[in-house]
């Protein structure tokens, strides 16, 4: 069984025992989480995508570690004007491992 869920205004395809990386949550390690903007679920080759029938349907999943992502730098460069600007950034993310999907 596999989901398609929306978390922090992006799509993950999720199966029980998969560990994604999703924008932070709030929670500490060891914490339970609950998703319940569900887009889609396949079950056994049965694809479900009527919001009437996903209404009831939860993932569930465990926080294995709150961090931050990898840097990004972000550079600004304008030729022939003496100006460069070098920023960094990090975003906070949460570590989740999916431990159920139900319909």
């Amino acid at each position: 069984m596999e989901a398609v869920i929306a978390t922090g205004g992006k799509q993950y395809r999720v199966t029980p025992g998969q560990v994604i990386s999703v924008e932070k949550l709030s929670g500490d390690k060891g914490s339970r989480v609950e998703f319940r903007s569900i887009l889609l679920v396949n079950r056994d080759g049965q694809v479900i995508a009527e919001p009437k029938a996903l209404a009831g349907a939860r993932v569930a999943g465990e926080v294995v570690r709150q961090g931050r992502g990898r840097k990004v730098s972000v550079v600004k460069f304008k030729r022939r004007k003496n100006y460069r600007r070098h920023r960094g950034h990090r975003q906070a993310a949460t570590t989740v491992r999916i431990t159920t999907i139900e319909v």
